[in-house]
C-alpha cells in the first residue's frame, strides 16, 4: 500500500522536539555548578520534577521511534520500485553522523551521531521476518545488559564517564568557545555513549528504532482496520504499567527498573496523542503548530544547541548562574516559539494561517533539503 504523510508523527516530532528543548533548558545546557543562582522561585523543585517525569528519558526515545517509522517508509518507498534502500541508507547514516559533529561541536548530549550508528543495525534488521523482530524488541526493552548485572552481582565502572563530564561541565561554565569545541569534538561522541550505558538507554534506544520501523511496516500509525482500537489497548496498558511502577520503591532495582518505567511512560504519551488525533478533530487542529515543528526536527534540533549554548554558557550570557528551574523553562519556551516563528517563516513565507498557502516558502527546512539532496546524490 502507498505510504502516505504521517502527519500524527510530525506532531509526535514536534513534541519530542520541543520537550528536548525545554527539559535542555532545565539543565542549563549541562552545566552544573555549585555557583549561587541569582534568580529563583520557591517552585523550582516541583517545575524540575514534574519536567523530569514527563521529558527526561522520553522525548529521546520518541525522537527515536519516529526515526525507526522514517527508515521503514523510505526503505518500503524503494522496495515498492523494485530498488535496494541499503546501500543508500548507509550513506545518508553517514551523513546524519556529519551533521552530529556539527552538533556535538556545539552542545556535547548531541544524540544524533548514535542514531547514524544504531540506524545501521536496522538494515539487518529489516530483513528479518516481524515474528523474529519482535522478539528483539521484547528482549531490548527488559533491560537486558542492566538485567544481567543485576542477576550476577556485576557492577559497571563509570569512573571515565564522570572525568569526562566534570572536565566537560567545567569548561561549558568557564571556558572560551573553542575550548569547548576542541573538548566536545574530542570526548562527546565518548561521553554520551557512556552515559547511554549508564542510563540504561544503550539497548532501549536500539529497540525504539526497531520498533518504530515495526510500527511501520504494521502500518499502525495509520486509521485503518482495528489500529485505533490497537492503540487504546496500548494506552491502557502503558497506563496501568506506570501507575503500578510509581508505587513501586525501586533501590537495588533502580539502574534496572527505571528505564523500564521511562519506556511506559514514552508508551502512555505516544498512545494518547495517536488515540486523541484520530479520534478527536479539534486535536488535529490544534497540534497543527508541532507537526509544522516536527517537519524541520533536525533544523529544530541543531538550532537549540547553538541557540541554548549561547544563553547558557559561560562564553556566551552565562545564564547557568542566573536562572533557577522555572525562569530557565520560560527560556526555553520563548526558544521554541522563536524557532516555531522562523518554521512558519521558512515553510509559507510569512505568518499565514493556512497550511496550504505556501507562496514563497519551503516544502522542508533547510537541513532537512540538504540531507534529502545529499541522499540522493
Amino acid at each position: 500500500m502507498p505510504n502516505t504523510r504521517i502527519e500524527v508523527a510530525d506532531a509526535l516530532r514536534g513534541i519530542a522536539v520541543a520537550g528536548i528543548i525545554l527539559f535542555h533548558s532545565v539543565d542549563h545546557f549541562d552545566v552544573f555548578t555549585q555557583e549561587p543562582i541569582a534568580f529563583t522561585l520557591p517552585c523550582d523543585q516541583v517545575v524540575g520534577k514534574v519536567l523530569a517525569w514527563l521529558f527526561s528519558g522520553k522525548m529521546y526515545g520518541i525522537f527515536a521511534m519516529l526515526f525507526g517509522l522514517s527508515f521503514f517508509i523510505m526503505n518500503d518507498n524503494q522496495q515498492q520500485k523494485g530498488r535496494s534502500f541499503s546501500g543508500r541508507f548507509a550513506w545518508r547514516m553517514c551523513l546524519l553522523f556529519m551533521f552530529g559533529l556539527v552538533d556535538v561541536a556545539f552542545y556535547d548530549g548531541d544524540i544524533l551521531m548514535l542514531y547514524a550508528l544504531y540506524g545501521l543495525l536496522l538494515i539487518p534488521v529489516s530483513y528479518l521476518p516481524s515474528s523474529v523482530v519482535w522478539c528483539i524488541i521484547g528482549l531490548l526493552a527488559i533491560q537486558p545488559l542492566e538485567l544481567f548485572c543485576l542477576l550476577t552481582n556485576t557492577t559497571i565502572d563509570h569512573t571515565r564517564l564522570f572525568d569526562i563530564y566534570n572536565q566537560t561541565v567545567a569548561l561549558h561554565a568557564h571556558g572560551t568557545f573553542w575550548e569547548n569545541v576542541v573538548n566536545n569534538l574530542r570526548y562527546g561522541f565518548e561521553l554520551n555513549f557512556r552515559y547511554n550505558v549508564y542510563s540504561g538507554r544503550l539497548t532501549q534506544l536500539f529497540c525504539l528504532l526497531v520498533l518504530g520501523m515495526q510500527l511501520g511496516r504494521q502500518r499502525l500509525f495509520y486509521a485503518e482496520g482495528r489500529n485505533l482500537r490497537i492503540w487504546h489497548r496500548a494506552l491502557a496498558l502503558s497506563a496501568v504499567a506506570v501507575i503500578a511502577l510509581s508505587f513501586v520503591e525501586f533501590r537495588q532495582l533502580t539502574l534496572w527498573l527505571t528505564p523500564i518505567y521511562n519506556l511506559c511512560i514514552l508508551l502512555m504519551t505516544v498512545a494518547a496523542v495517536v488515540s486523541a488525533w484520530y479520534a478527536f478533530g479539534g486535536v488535529r487542529r490544534a497540534m497543527f503548530g508541532l507537526c509544522l515543528f516536527g517537519r524541520m526536527s533536525l533544523t529544530n534540533y541543531l538550532l537549540q544547541s547553538v541557540i541554548g549554548c549561547l544563553i547558557f554558557y559561560g562564553y556566551g550570557l552565562a545564564c547557568y548562574r542566573l536562572l533557577g528551574t522555572t525562569f530557565s523553562v520560560l527560556v526555553g519556551l520563548g526558544m521554541v516559539i522563536g524557532q516555531y516563528i522562523f518554521c512558519r517563516y521558512w515553510s509559507f513565507g510569512g505568518l499565514k494561517t493556512s497550511s496550504s498557502d505556501k507562496t514563497g516558502g519551503h516544502q522542508r527546512g533547510p537541513l532537512e533539503e540538504l540531507w534529502r539532496k545529499l541522499t540522493w546524490i
